[in-house]
């Protein structure tokens, strides 16, 4: 199985970073092969010409020359599985993966590239820690305007990061086994 997890975390380390290792970890010890996608380094979506420029019609970015944002489309067709996580700004996800995802969006959507497709989301609000659901709700939007099949969602901030760690690596490990959404484990 190809498990990518799609991150937008602008930050080397802290919470949201140390969730993703227990991610990736998650997904090795299910069996999954792993690799990881950072949002944050790909240009935002210009709305080109009457809104839609090339990517209606031809699925494709005109600046995905300058980025490499059609390598990071092939990337997300090849997986089996996905993990989007972010931290929380604002109630939020992080803009560098609101960007990537609504340029995906447009340029995937009528494909159904996600359609079917088991992801699992993931989010870290700082601070308060407000912010949690409003940003789930986003990444849940996002799932259901593309297709793709939500596996779970966990929330993870500086007081329940202790057992919500392991959260995170059992939800990844448990999708990288191949369990399906919806279904009951009775191990």
């Amino acid at each position: 199985m190809k498990f990518l997890i799609i991150s937008g975390n602008p930050k080397s380390d802290g919470l949201c970073r140390s969730i993703e290792e227990e991610l990736a970890r998650g997904a090795r010890d299910g069996g999954a092969d792993v690799d990881a996608l950072d949002t944050n380094s790909y240009l935002r979506c210009q709305v080109c010409g009457d809104g839609w420029g090339t990517c209606r019609e031809r699925h494709e970015c005109v600046l995905a020359p300058k980025d490499g944002f059609d390598k990071a489309q092939a990337a997300i067709k090849e997986a089996d599985a996905l993990c989007v996580v972010t931290p929380v700004y604002w109630g939020e996800m992080a803009e560098g993966l609101k960007s990537f995802l609504d340029r995906f969006r447009r340029c995937e959507f009528i494909h159904g590239v996600l359609a079917g497709k088991p992801v699992l989301l993931v989010a870290s609000p700082g601070g308060s820690g407000n912010g949690l659901l409003t940003c789930l709700e986003q990444m849940d939007r996002f799932c259901r305007h593309t297709g793709a099949v939500i596996f779970d969602y966990i929330g993870v901030n500086r007081w329940n990061q202790d057992y919500k760690r392991a959260a995170a690596y059992a939800a990844a490990k448990a999708l990288a086994e191949g369990r399906k959404a919806g279904e009951t484990y009775d191990g």
